[in-house]
């Protein structure tokens, strides 16, 4: 699996964002990344069940308007909104913990389109202290990261290339770099720096097995 570290890192844009929802106050984490493509194809490889993976992981359930939807070993739930090609909006179920994703998809010129992705959090008890935005926003620059090597035509590494790759010295600078953006984010947010530094790095520790 190849990639560039420098362009990937930086061909995210991150925020983090406090908002309220259902009277409680939340967490918000925000990439943002324009692709080579048309909103058309890039809804499809987003929402389509043969497509999705191909870039990210195996897909079950019913994938419209009110169904359910379950990613093989990792989060469920349930298709809240949708709006081709613009706007997917589902519930984040994992660890017996629900929160919100929502996807907008915007024209960027003739052939690009800006993705932007909210995942939305109630940061209950010591999780978000301890890791910070960048224990889900690592994940979706990944993701993020798989989409553009599938829109650019390149093909799904094996689960054994995957973990070669993933154990290598390449893939934890990678997410190292991801994670220090992601503190970053959460100091422009309004944090604390040192502890948006400290959340950081033992974020970067769980993802590159180092903890």
């Amino acid at each position: 699996m190849t990639f560039s570290l420098i362009g990937h890192v930086g061909a995210v844009v991150r925020q983090v964002e406090d908002r309220e929802r259902d009277g409680q106050k939340t967490r918000v984490v925000v990439a943002t990344r324009a692709y080579d493509t048309d909103p058309a194809d890039l809804w499809d490889a987003l929402t389509n069940a043969t497509r999705i993976p191909r870039w990210f992981l195996p897909i079950s359930g019913e994938l419209r308007l009110g169904g359910r939807y379950q990613f093989e070993g990792n989060a469920g739930g349930q298709i809240t909104g949708c709006a081709p090609p613009e706007r997917l909006e589902v519930t984040w179920e994992f660890g017996g913990k629900v929160s919100w994703v929502t996807v907008t998809l915007a024209a960027d010129g003739e052939d690009r389109t800006q993705l932007r992705l909210e995942h939305e959090a109630v940061p209950d008890g010591e999780f978000w202290p301890t890791y910070g935005p960048g224990a889900v926003g690592v994940g979706w620059d990944l993701a993020m990261m798989g989409l553009a090597f599938h829109l650019a035509g390149g093909v799904k590494p094996s689960q054994d290339e995957f973990l070669a790759w993933n154990a290598s010295s390449d893939a934890k600078a990678l997410m190292r770099a991801c994670s220090a953006a992601w503190a970053e984010a959460d100091v422009a947010g309004g944090e604390d720096p040192e502890q948006a530094k400290a959340a950081a790095a033992r974020t970067a520790a769980f993802y590159t097995g180092e903890a």
